[in-house]
């Protein structure tokens, strides 16, 4: 009886190894994250697609076609962080492109690093391109490329090889002495024989802002996007990506932005054709070099859409002006009147309130008394939808997760002004407003190649997902802060 329950456990397991032999892991993972990228734009022009680009994704691909970040607000940034470590800014650290540094009290960009000019140090957890570096030994290449050096080094993450963006001064090609001290050869010449010129209005970089809080990310338009894809390809046959048995991760920004778009249906399909070609050229130019069955392609959005400020009032639509700094300057009134003469808000930036908690330990002040007093002055003023104090968000209640996988206790503030949709939130010391929206962007996941099937999947599924899936696919562990199933 033994013998033959080992013959049957022999041949069960024979045919397990024999199914994975059929499906080894890829060579190359391309992971394309596409900012501002839209479903129902891409549904709109889908009669104007050649074969190669979204139609062969869309055709062939796993296409989860109800995908959404979980949390919120998302911008360039912080998105990126999410699809590279499989987790959000709680954990993460990147809570947009800038915040305010409680110790300075200045604005810091999630890509400066005091030593290297550009690096990942502000990222808190491990990526999947530091875990696939340390599961290989350091054999696996790992570069990030996109036009801003935020999308480039968040995506490449801490271990990889290097990161590549465009520096606009001097239009080239640009990475980091954080991953090397010295620019590798091929970048260099690369660069000198490959200029930079994209002549539009709209190359210049302007501060957009999302519907949830005020993001000071640099927009970049989709014409950067050939630029970014030629790159991408030359840097896979320079460094000989996916050519063995060790898996290769590439992280590849590209963008959907348009800058005043006043109709969608008549300015967007020339972005939206141009970045069909350009995924069609990386597509093409990388199967043909590696071979369709050795890479796995994986496509995605930043989920949220910088939108032209327009007057409400002379459409009749209910608005109103918040003024987060005048709005400041009343709370540390109101606060004095209880606890003393005092600066309890040292700053304001974006929606959020700083408080001194030096000051608040020196007076012997409770900080979830001061919050809740707060709070309960707060929600009283015209245009305040809802206020979160930090302590409301570090309790995680589910009818509130998603703000708190937004919120990160080391970068965000003590107190989150949730203005209402429509008003605008406005900052006369730092010259920033935006207007509040909380509509919702649709945009897909889709993998192609790396054994996905082809189908569509209405079932809604979270941008953390990524991450563990691309791990899966290598064989390798998920970042260290991912707890996120795999898509399959």
């Amino acid at each position: 009886m033994n013998k033959y329950l080992a013959i049957i456990i022999a041949v069960l397991y024979g045919a397990e190894m024999q199914g994975q032999t059929l499906q080894p892991a890829p060579r190359l993972v391309v992971n394309i994250t596409i900012d501002q990228l839209r479903t129902d734009y891409i549904d709109y022009f889908s009669p104007l697609f050649g074969p190669n680009g979204f139609r062969k994704l869309l055709q062939k691909g796993s296409v989860y076609e109800a995908a959404s970040y979980p949390f919120t607000p998302v911008d360039l940034a912080s998105g990126i962080a999410t699809i590279s470590t499989g987790t959000t800014p709680y954990y993460h650290g990147i809570i947009s492109s800038r915040w305010l540094d409680r110790q300075t009290l200045r604005p810091v960009f999630c890509a400066d690093d005091p030593t290297y000019y550009t690096s990942p140090w502000r990222l808190t957890t491990s990526t999947v391109g530091d875990e696939l570096k340390v599961s290989t030994r350091g054999a696996a290449i790992v570069w990030g490329v996109a036009a801003t050096r935020e999308s480039a080094v968040l995506s490449a993450g801490h271990a990889a090889n290097g990161a590549m963006w465009i520096d606009e001064q001097k239009s080239a090609w640009r990475s980091s002495t954080y991953y090397s001290s010295k620019t590798p050869e091929w970048l260099k010449a690369y660069s000198s024989s490959n200029p930079i010129h994209v002549q539009s209005a709209e190359k210049n970089t302007k501060k957009r802002k999302t519907s949830a809080a005020v993001k000071s990310a640099d927009i970049y338009s989709y014409l950067y996007n050939d630029v970014v894809a030629d790159a991408s390809c030359h840097l896979v046959n320079a460094t000989i990506m996916g050519r063995d048995e060790v898996p290769d991760l590439l992280y590849v920004t590209l963008s959907a932005a348009k800058e005043d778009v006043t109709n969608w249906q008549v300015e967007m399909e020339s972005v939206y054709m141009s970045l069909d070609n350009t995924l069609g050229k990386i597509i093409s130019t990388i199967e043909e070099g590696i071979g369709a069955d050795h890479v796995m392609f994986v496509v995605t959005s930043t989920g949220y859409v910088s939108e032209m400020e327009t007057d409400l009032q002379q459409y009749r639509i209910p608005t109103g002006t918040f003024r987060i700094d005048r709005t400041a300057n009343l709370l540390n009134m109101y606060l004095s009147a209880i606890y003393g003469q005092g600066f309890y808000v040292e700053a304001c930036y974006g929606n959020q309130f700083y408080f001194d908690h030096k000051l608040l330990e020196q007076k012997h002040i409770s900080i979830t008394e001061i919050l809740q007093r707060s709070q309960e002055f707060l929600v009283l003023c015209s245009g305040v939808g809802d206020v979160y104090t930090s302590e409301r968000l570090l309790k995680g209640n589910n009818d509130i997760l998603r703000l708190r996988n937004g919120f990160n206790v080391a970068t965000s503030g003590d107190i989150i002004i949730d203005v209402k949709p429509g008003w605008l939130l406005q900052n006369e010391e730092t010259q920033e407003s935006y207007t509040s929206r909380a509509t919702f962007v649709p945009f897909p996941v889709i993998i192609y190649g790396g054994g996905a099937k082809a189908q569509h999947i209405n079932t809604p599924v979270t941008v953390d997902r990524i991450a563990p899936t691309i791990a899966k696919s290598i064989r390798i562990r998920a970042p260290n802060a991912c707890s996120a199933e795999p898509l399959f």
